[in-house]
Order: C-alpha cells, then sequence, then structure tokens
C-alpha cells in the first residue's frame, strides 16, 4: 500500500457518476428488459477507461473503476453468490436513522414529503431526473441455501478492465471496492441460516475469493463496511455494551473475510451511514475505534468533513494508530455541492497530520461522491479542490 512518504496522497471512496447511456442499460437490466449484453460490456470498458484517465489528469494519486460496473455499490454482490434469490420486493429494513427519528418528527415527515424516506431521497430523485436517466427498481435480495462465491468471471472482467485503464496513466495506485460481510447482511435478507453471527460469518467465508482475486491480482482492496457505525442507529434500543458485543462479531466476520491476505494490501471504508438526515445519534468514534482497529487491514477511511464528524481528530490524540498504518479521513464532503476551498482541505489535513503523524495521512472523501453529488461536473472540481489541498499541506508538512 502506497502511503505519504513524501507528500500527502490523495484518494477517494468509490463511486463516481455512470455515463447516462450506461445507467440506462443498468436501468433495462433491473427491470428485466432485453439488453445487448456485449455491447453493455464494452461500455462498461471504455467508461471505466474514461473515468480513470479523468482521476488521473484531476491528480488523484490512487484510483478505482468507479464502480461503474455494478448496479450499485450495495446491490451489485446478490449475482455472484449462490442461493440467492431476488424478489421484486420484501418486508422494509429498519431504516438508519431509526434511533433520531422520533426526536425530528417534522423534519422526517417534511423528507418524506419531498418524495422519499429522507431528504436524500429526494435529492436522488432530482438529480437523476436532471440527467434523465430512469429510476431505479426497487428490489430484495434474500438468502434461501449456502451462500458460496459464484462471481469468479464478473470479478476478473473488472479486474481486466481497471488494470487495462490504468495502463500509462500517472497514478499512484489502483483501488477496487467491495461489499463487506456485515453490510451485506443488512442488504441481504437471512431465510436460511439459523442465526445472525451463522450468517454473516457464512458470508465472510464466501466473499474471501473475491477479496483474494482483487489483491492476488496486484490492485488494492478497498472493504466498504458502514454497518459497524451505521447500524448504532437502527437498534435504537441497544445500550453501548450491547452495541459493541455486536461490534466484536462483526469484527471477527471481517478478519475471517481477510484470511490469507497481507493486511497492507486492504483498506477499510467506514461512514455513519453517509445520507442526509440530522446525524445528532451517531455513535461517538471513541465509542468503537478501539474495535475498528482490530480489523486486520493497512488503512482507515472514514467520515472527516461533514459538522458531525469535523472534532473527530482530536479522537486521535486518546487512541495510537497501529505502526505502519494509515488513516484516511474525508477532507471534502460527499453529500454537498459546496466545494471546499483549498485552504479548508489543507487545514483538515494539518489537523490529522499533527495527531498521527504526515506519512500517516492519505486524502480523502467522507463517502462515495457519484450518487450524491448532484453535478459530475462539481463533482470533479471538488476532486481537484481535494488535489490542491494536499498540495498546499504538503507544501506546509514537508516545507
Amino acid at each position: 500500500m502506497k502511503r505519504s512518504e513524501s507528500r500527502i496522497l490523495t484518494t477517494h471512496v468509490g463511486s463516481l457518476v455512470k455515463p447516462l447511456d450506461l445507467a440506462d442499460m443498468f436501468s433495462a437490466r433491473q427491470a428485466g428488459k432485453p439488453v445487448d449484453e456485449a455491447a453493455m460490456a464494452s461500455r462498461i470498458k471504455s467508461a471505466i477507461a474514461e473515468v480513470v484517465r479523468k482521476q488521473a489528469d484531476v491528480g488523484v494519486d490512487i484510483v478505482n473503476d468507479g464502480e461503474l460496473s455494478k448496479s450499485s455499490w450495495g446491490a451489485y454482490f446478490a449475482g455472484r453468490l449462490s442461493n440467492v434469490e431476488v424478489r421484486d420486493s420484501g418486508p422494509p429494513r429498519t431504516p438508519i436513522f431509526a434511533r433520531e427519528e422520533p426526536d425530528f418528527p417534522d423534519w422526517f415527515a417534511g423528507a418524506r414529503a419531498g418524495g422519499g424516506p429522507t431528504a436524500s431521497s429526494y435529492v436522488l430523485r432530482a438529480a437523476t431526473a436532471a440527467r434523465g436517466a430512469p429510476p431505479a427498481i426497487i428490489q430484495s435480495s434474500v438468502c434461501v441455501g449456502d451462500v458460496k462465491y459464484t462471481g469468479q468471471a464478473e470479478v476478473q472482467r473488472d479486474i481486466d478492465n481497471l488494470k487495462a485503464a490504468g495502463e500509462g496513466q500517472r497514478v499512484e495506485e489502483l483501488c477496487m471496492t467491495a461489499l463487506a460481510p456485515p453490510i451485506m447482511a443488512y442488504f441481504l435478507r437471512n431465510e436460511h441460516y439459523k442465526d445472525d453471527r451463522d450468517f454473516v460469518m457464512a458470508l465472510a467465508e464466501a466473499m474471501n475469493e473475491e477479496y483474494r482475486a482483487i489483491t492476488d491480482a496486484g490492485i488494492l482492496l478497498q472493504l466498504d463496511e458502514p454497518a459497524i457505525a451505521t447500524h448504532w442507529q437502527i437498534y435504537p434500543d441497544w445500550t453501548i455494551q450491547q452495541f459493541r458485543d455486536w461490534l466484536v462479531v462483526q469484527v471477527e466476520a471481517l478478519n475471517l473475510s481477510l484470511r490469507g491476505i497481507p493486511e497492507d494490501r486492504v483498506r477499510m471504508h467506514t461512514c455513519w451511514g453517509s445520507s442526509h438526515h440530522p446525524h445528532r445519534a451517531d455513535i461517538p468514534l471513541d465509542q468503537v475505534l478501539d474495535l475498528f482497529l482490530q480489523v486486520n487491514v493497512g488503512a482507515y477511511s472514514l467520515e472527516a468533513s461533514n459538522p458531525r464528524h469535523d472534532h473527530d481528530w482530536r479522537t486521535w490524540e486518546r487512541f495510537k494508530l497501529p505502526e505502519g498504518k494509515s488513516l484516511i479521513p474525508g477532507v471534502i464532503g460527499h453529500f454537498t455541492d459546496f466545494i471546499e476551498h483549498p485552504e479548508l482541505v489543507k487545514e483538515r489535513i494539518v489537523k490529522y497530520a499533527s495527531v498521527v503523524g504526515k506519512e500517516n495521512v492519505i486524502a480523502g472523501v467522507d463517502c462515495g461522491l457519484g450518487t450524491r453529488v448532484g453535478s459530475e461536473s462539481i463533482l470533479w472540481v471538488k476532486f481537484e479542490s481535494m488535489v490542491e489541498g494536499a498540495r498546499l499541506a504538503s507544501e506546509e508538512l514537508w516545507g
């Protein structure tokens, strides 16, 4: 894993905006309409080449494929596991704002009136409509038998596309995202395993094959794992200790899923749900950070720029980042069209460098930009601001 040895490196979390024609193909496939699969595969390859080049042109150091081959970051896995049924609908999941909704009934009522279960849904629908893309089809994935990994061809295609796109580009490293077992257990309803522990461990065993394929190909793996922070909200009656007891099992599953993979080839992204709501009930970082640090990865990507977590850098005054590992704080926001000034980005980087060491900081994003920033042109300018802020921080930190 590349480190900030002589300057602050930059990266981002995952999703970028799909080209409109490709988004239409995904929507048609999801709706059960005929799709020219060869043409779609070719368009995915060319779109990934385009998005990697754009990241390199803007100056991002550690780049990915924008998740352009995936229907969505949280749904793609359904086609890569055996004994998973995709149904038209299912019982509603406990929302990721359940702990705080009773405190702000007027806000949530207004958000629902705006067109969706949260204001974020309204924003996304408006942005999608503005781009002319059809709305997503709501579906439900259900585990009905022993899960085994069946996505070998799909992950190899993703690897080949990303490596081809990276050839000749001035980037430090290629990275690929993959869903982690605890959040998979939230998106995938269990109708087979006897309890939640058996279920998440089975998912961990199955996904190890995808993770190994990515790292064996020389690509940095990013585990997407918001559940280990977000689920504090979906269990509103739990105490901190009950949540920590649950989290111990999730950390065990995460480490099982990474069996045989060197720590320095994996980073983990964690957020507090990242949707647009008050977030007053987010679990404080200092209540769970010691358990996060037990996950066998080489870098930890965390929200750090939104108003609820901008102060979290001080938590690292009390918790020591393990030797040789990196921290990837979000220095630009993912759910705002405000473009952060490079001086602000610099200040955020320098704060973290002051508590964990400059060589241990990589500048990142709070969460995925692609499905939340309303304009693709704004997305790329936000990246420019991050890159310039990292340059300014490097000048201050290295002289």
